[in-house]
């Protein structure tokens, strides 16, 4: 029987070192791993035991277990051959900051609970925005993922229709009118999640068409909001995507914020992906126009090497987003709220985690001109893959490459192109996925891991020409 307390000051000191020993060794030898887990359904908990044990078990024990269960399990998304979904990786001082964060151990929904965290929090949400050029009246909240951003930018649009959604709710009621948000047909999921979740229904939202490089077309969003308003419909947000989710797309901001302004409806930048490029200062353009948005998420834990979770929703109207969830209850109240900012009062969540560390940590260790460099690179090796794609007679570009992503084929029926990414993706090799455009099965390859090199971009264009020859 172990102690009362927490393990021994010294064997802490001795297994801490061991893990870090540990992590330095997988990331050294990553490369060698499969990228995706080589396993079946149910594998790994045929090989758990079914109930927890009684007595406690050594460290020694449990890391061995990390080589023996977990990490053939794994996914390994800090691969450098991970090219699927949008790429991501985590670095090594963001690590520490995670460390650091997990032993702080912090709550913080108020400031006092947590005056590092929320004070840390303003201060490197606004260098960050000082490094994308955004307008000094976007101010920063930190949430877990893009698709709680979204939810409260939603939810703070909602709150500014001034129509006593907070108090009265929306059913049962004849005074309100169907409330519309306005997204193009390659918006992410999580919007639609979002509405459905805020009660709005999936009649609330309404999808526009898109151009032929799979931009929202601004034309129709006007043409859309004319049509609902003359049907009784309160049209009261639009979500613009920089960045989309199956192309990298672009959305026409420039274009759309005059219909937002003239119809005084909310937009919603979602930059989860592509908002990181903007700190490469020949890449800040594609965030032109979000100067005048009322709010824009980005994730650092997509492009800027922070480990998951961390998204930033940067918003123009706190007022309105503190309206929509402040709730201090008599336990909470503190003699210097009136002073102070409180994370809770900006969200659902009460308890937050200081995750401001490890982003603080990421930007201080490597520099605005460091993260530059890699994202920049990153584009290059991206631009490098198109332009095979685009000399090769066997395959073809499917969507502009404005960043780190390329949408490509085989030439030939669905059916190749899905077996081409199966054979890659079993191989162990790398990591691909896929989305539909024009109706066709389209491969997608995400370059956006800080390991990634142009020798990894060239093995898996080596092998994906291998996958087509065999089954051709």
């Amino acid at each position: 029987m172990k102690k009362l307390g927490d393990m021994e000051k010294e064997e802490f000191r001795r297994v801490g070192h061991e893990l870090i020993d540990w992590i330095a060794d997988y990331f050294d030898n990553i490369d060698e791993l499969p990228v995706l887990a080589a396993i079946e359904p149910g594998d790994l908990k045929a090989k758990l035991p079914t109930s927890a044990p009684v007595q406690g078990e050594s460290m020694e024990a449990i890391v061995a277990d990390l080589d023996r269960l977990i990490v053939p399990a794994l996914t390994h998304w800090s691969h450098p051959s991970f090219f699927a979904y949008f790429a991501t990786s985590t670095s090594a001082p963001g690590i520490f900051g995670e460390l650091l964060s997990a032993a702080f151990d912090n709550k913080a929904m108020l400031w006092r609970t947590s005056p590092a965290s929320t004070e840390l929090e303003e201060v490197v949400l606004d260098w960050l925005r000082q490094m994308m050029g955004l307008d000094p009246g976007m101010l920063g909240i930190i949430y877990d993922t893009a698709s709680v951003s979204s939810l409260h930018a939603i939810a703070a649009a909602r709150e500014g229709v001034e129509k006593r959604i907070r108090e009265e709710g929306m059913s049962g009621r004849p005074d309100l009118p169907l409330l519309r948000v306005y997204v193009s047909e390659q918006s992410h999921s999580s919007i639609e999640k979002a509405v459905i979740t805020l009660g709005l229904g999936q009649r609330g939202m309404r999808k526009i068409s898109t151009d032929s490089e799979f931009r929202m077309d601004a034309g129709a969003l006007a043409a859309a909001v004319e049509e609902d308003k003359r049907n009784g419909y309160l049209p009261f947000c639009v979500v613009a995507t920089v960045g989309t989710t199956s192309t990298s797309s672009i959305d026409p901001v420039p274009e759309i914020v005059p219909i937002c302004e003239e119809h005084a409806m909310w937009l919603h930048v979602d930059a989860a992906y592509a908002g990181s490029a903007a700190v490469v200062p020949e890449l800040r353009h594609i965030l032109a126009g979000c100067e005048r948005a009322d709010s824009l998420v980005t994730n650092p834990h997509k492009w800027l090497f922070t480990p998951f979770d961390l998204s930033v929703l940067y918003c123009r109207h706190m007022d309105l987003l503190k309206r929509a969830f402040s709730l201090v209850p008599e336990y909470l109240r503190t003699p210097e709220q009136e002073k102070v900012r409180s994370g809770s009062d900006y969200g659902i969540q009460l308890g937050r985690r200081f995750r401001a560390l490890k982003l603080w940590m990421v930007m201080r260790y490597f520099g605005q001109e460091g993260l530059a460099a890699r994202i920049r690179e990153h584009c290059r090796l991206a631009r490098l893959f198109a332009s095979w794609v685009d000399e090769s007679p066997d395959w073809e570009l499917m969507a502009p490459v404005p960043l780190g992503l390329v949408c490509f084929r085989a030439a030939g029926p669905d059916a190749l192109n899905e077996s081409i990414m199966h054979s890659v993706n079993a191989s162990g090799r790398a990591l691909l996925s896929h989305t539909r455009l024009n109706d066709k099965l389209t491969l997608r390859l995400s370059i956006g891991n800080i390991r990634t090199t142009e020798q990894h971009v060239r093995r898996v264009w080596k092998l994906l020409n291998e996958q087509l020859r065999s089954l051709r």
